[in-house]
């Protein structure tokens, strides 16, 4: 992946430019820390291992060459922990042919230029070995060649699969990260058209009552124009939020009784009944409106004498509960067919909470109907 964090990591750092801060989330200073920290003690280990060895041998203790040995090998790799990085995703972008052919040689050339300074830094720091005075100086600096290179060529295979793995890690993250945009995208847009499905239901019935006022009643047809204004001036301030506090969704639905006392007259009574605890409650925008909607459409309207409507909200634990009582003509016998607005309704809470959320339409044994949401209860942000 020719634009991934650590190809920009690596050309950064060999630019001497200041990378972008995204390799595993964290900002430049942070990673050479931790790089340079790693092959601190990886050099310090191993100047004590070979400390040890040299004392359980009986040799003189003698510090300062292996650890000037362990330290210009370790901050010579530490330095081409970018170039190597480079190297792999170059190498790991197409088929193993490609990869054998920019690793076989990059592999090779830079373990012996990484040797030869090793053994330059450490013999003009230390000078020549004295423990091999029978091995001349010649022969002993091709036989360590020979021993470091293949060690070399070890630790450039082993920071190629670290590297690699680490920008794999980091490209599956960013793929889930991707995913769960996309899906959370959809799933607003699925959101968003449910909802808009709403306003044209609500306006279609209520613009039919207004028609048959006109000419019966025009002063009530006015009021409901007016109220209805109001209600629409509600909604367009909050067409993008998915949820709204509940006392928000409460000034919702006071505005649209408010259009329907004026269609029903004195033929509804409304109770709204709100704990004090639920009115900071996040819930779906216009999740009560349709239920409301039905229950005075299905249950209230065709009944011939006063109808009740309540409206209930409570906490209980770590839930919240809606409740939409009518006591009108109820359900029928046979079965509630469910219509645009319940189907809404429990489509939304599904896309939004899940298994966690309930929908339950009941007859009530004294008559009319009741419809209790339940979901997650989540407090609005102050």
């Amino acid at each position: 992946m020719r634009g991934s964090t650590l190809w920009r990591f690596a050309a950064a750092a060999c630019a001497g430019e200041a990378p972008v801060s995204d390799l595993m989330t964290a900002p430049r200073w942070k990673i050479w820390a931790w790089v340079f920290a790693f092959w601190t003690l990886l050099a310090l280990s191993y100047t004590a291992s070979a400390v040890i060895s040299m004392i359980s041998e009986g040799e003189a203790f003698a510090w300062v060459r292996p650890l000037t040995w362990n330290v210009a090998n370790a901050y010579l790799w530490m330095l081409l922990t970018p170039v190597v990085a480079w190297l792999g995703i170059q190498g790991g972008s197409g088929s193993w042919g490609r990869f054998w052919a920019v690793h076989a040689p990059a592999c090779l050339m830079l373990a012996a230029v990484q040797v030869m300074l090793v053994l330059g830094i450490y013999w003009t720091l230390c000078g020549p070995p004295t423990s091999r005075p029978n091995i001349a100086l010649g022969a002993f600096a091709r036989m360590q060649f020979a021993y470091n290179f293949h060690l070399s060529v070890l630790t450039y295979g082993v920071m190629l699969v670290v590297l690699r793995a680490i920008d794999s890690q980091r490209r599956l993250r960013d793929e889930r990260l991707r995913n769960a945009q996309l899906e959370t995208q959809l799933v607003q847009s699925q959101l968003q058209t449910l909802r808009v499905q709403l306003q044209p239901h609500f306006l279609f019935n209520t613009l039919n009552a207004i028609s048959a006022l006109a000419l019966a009643d025009p002063v009530q047809a006015r009021q409901m124009i007016a109220r209805l204004s109001d209600f629409l001036r509600l909604t367009l301030e909050e067409r993008h939020a998915q949820q709204v506090p509940l006392s928000r969704e409460m000034e919702f639905l006071s505005c649209y009784l408010g259009i329907q006392q004026v269609r029903f007259q004195d033929r509804l009574t409304t109770h709204l009944d709100v704990s004090i605890d639920t009115v900071r409650a996040l819930v779906p925008n216009m999740i009560l409106q349709p239920l409301v909607e039905n229950a005075l459409r299905h249950g209230l309207l065709d009944k011939a004498e006063r109808g009740t409507l309540h409206i209930m909200t409570r906490r209980e634990g770590d839930a919240l509960l809606l409740r939409v009582d009518d006591d009108g003509i109820g359900l029928p016998t046979e079965g509630a067919k469910e219509g645009i607005g319940l189907g809404n309704t429990r489509t939304r809470l599904d896309m939004l909470f899940g298994k966690e959320a309930t929908v339950a339409l009941e007859r009530k044994a004294e008559g009319g109907t009741r419809v209790e949401l339940r979901f997650p209860f989540r407090e609005c942000a102050a």
